[in-house]
């Protein structure tokens, strides 16, 4: 599963200000929106409607929010580095300033899945996550998202 698949340059959000989880979902489904053309509406219920299930807050300053939609044909990503960090409800209790946000079609099945295993690999390898955190050019951090970590090679 090569990211190059799920997130284009367009769906990389520098800097989003949000002041809480909410927020910041709905930010990142009017971004959604736009990049698949879908109804933000249906994007940021099906989020939340995740979100009720336990919360996407991985720990270590991450979340990766993710639903499926029927209208999807493909699997869709988008990165957003926050300006300042926002509590999510996270496995550990600390903010979160890092979000891959990841939408499915209804019948993705295993993709989804190795798409979130992906993800999660990425963001949990600390070099990559410093690197993130310390810039908030978009294209830098397309650039960053691209390059294969240390856990994936090994993996």
């Amino acid at each position: 599963m090569d990211l190059s698949d799920l997130i284009s340059p367009q769906a990389v959000v520098p800097v989003l200000k949000a002041t809480s989880k909410k927020q910041a979902i709905q930010e990142l489904a009017a971004k959604a929106a736009a990049v698949t053309g879908l109804p933000q509406r249906d994007i940021f219920d099906t989020l939340l409607q995740r979100e009720r299930l336990g919360s996407t807050g991985v720990g270590n300053g991450i979340a990766i929010p993710h639903g499926k939609l029927v209208a999807l044909d493909k699997l869709v990503g988008l990165f957003a580095r926050l300006e300042k960090p926002i509590d999510f409800d996270a496995l550990d209790d600390q903010p979160v300033d890092l979000i891959f946000l990841l939408l499915a079609p209804e019948g993705a099945g295993a993709d989804h899945l190795k798409a979130l295993a992906r993800i999660a690999r990425l963001l949990r390898d600390s070099g990559t996550a410093q690197k993130l955190r310390a810039t908030a050019d978009a294209e830098a951090l397309y650039t960053i998202l691209m390059q294969p970590s240390a856990s994936s090679n090994a993996a």
